[in-house]
């Protein structure tokens, strides 16, 4: 059988922060995933994995303690183990820029990978410890942000008693990601102490690496390499999302399309009999020397219909909050020429 892994990197946002937008306003759109449709993010995540009776991983960046205090942290975490879903540990490291105190020193960088392993271990125990005292059982797994992990974290985590590690993604190989192992390989191994739990994917052209990510894959494309890694024998397939990522991408309206994803991947996860849903807890190890598992080979047409629907969805979004923007200027605004500019975005759009 192959365990179904979908997780969520569940973060509030630095660059939000940056720009002077306050705790609760953050949280409202960072992890509930609020705008004018409603609330899509975990809650509506956690809702959606219910109905089929799946379980999720919510990989949670802890480090805004730092700037905002340990509560904020609870009260992401809380919700989650109460409903069953599993809290794993995830760390951006852009927090320690703004962070009244840096346990670093006076080291900063994007990337955990960016420190050297002492420094490491020092920020990803602090950040075990938060998670922990915020209701989260001891974690057991571990996904860098932004994937910018190298060898030295994975060693880190080896020395802090972690098991897995899932920050090996082959779409950012070389890109932050520096953890040296083969990325055309999707199966688990042991590297530096450590099961990786690479995140899984498909080719979508030739040397061209597509992750299985809600906004990076269409239905089919998900489909297919759910089929692939269970028709390869593969121990787990991984797939991911955020905590906001059923959000446009200026966070105002609900993507639709990512919502239709995601309810597409949890149907397939629960009608395929091949196929089991959980998260870390007893996922089976790999052998000292497992095969290799490759990805999906590339299918052009399928390629194609992506890239279209995609282009369909990312207009249709920016349309719709033009309209928006234009229904608010012709109803509220006093100026006369507001209201017609208003009505001729509307005509057109």
């Amino acid at each position: 059988m192959t365990r179904a892994i979908v997780s969520f990197d569940t973060e509030l946002s630095a660059g939000l922060h940056r720009r002077g937008i306050d705790a609760r306003a953050n949280f409202d759109s960072s992890i509930l995933g609020r705008c004018r449709d409603g609330d899509f993010g975990i809650h509506f995540q956690m809702d959606m994995l219910d109905r089929h009776d799946l379980t999720g991983v919510f990989f949670v960046d802890p480090m805004p303690a730092l700037v905002y205090g340990p509560k904020i942290i609870a009260e992401i975490v809380r919700p989650i183990v109460a409903r069953g879903h599993e809290v794993q540990l995830h760390i951006h490291t852009e927090w320690l820029r703004f962070a009244r105190f840096n346990p670093a020193g006076k080291l900063t960088g994007r990337n955990i990978g960016d420190f050297p392993l002492s420094a490491q271990k020092k920020l990803i125990g602090l950040a075990r410890d938060i998670l922990v005292s915020a209701g989260a059982p001891e974690p057991i797994a571990f996904r860098a942000g932004n994937f910018g992990a190298n060898d030295d974290t994975l060693r880190a985590l080896a020395a802090l008693g972690f098991r897995f590690d899932s920050s090996f993604n082959a779409a950012w190989h070389g890109r932050g990601c520096a953890i040296t192992l083969d990325p055309g390989n999707m199966g688990m191994r042991f590297h530096h102490g450590v099961c990786e739990v690479p995140v899984s994917g498909l080719m979508d052209g030739p040397d061209s690496f597509r992750p299985a990510q809600l906004c990076a894959m269409s239905r089919e494309e998900m489909r297919d390499a759910l089929d692939h890694a269970a028709a390869s024998g593969a121990i787990q397939f991984s797939a991911f999302s955020h905590s906001f990522e059923l959000l446009s991408r200026d966070r105002r309206i609900a993507n639709r399309f990512a919502v239709t994803r995601l309810a597409a991947l949890c149907a397939t996860i629960a009608g395929d009999p091949r196929i089991t849903s959980g998260g870390f807890d007893r996922l089976p190890l790999p052998p000292q020397r497992p095969g290799r598992i490759a990805a999906a080979e590339p299918r052009p047409l399928r390629t194609l219909k992506r890239k279209i629907s995609q282009g369909v969805g990312h207009l249709a979004h920016e349309v719709r909050y033009v309209r928006s923007l234009a229904y608010v200027a012709l109803n509220s605004s006093r100026s006369r020429w507001s209201r017609i500019v208003g009505g001729i975005i509307l005509a057109v759009a």
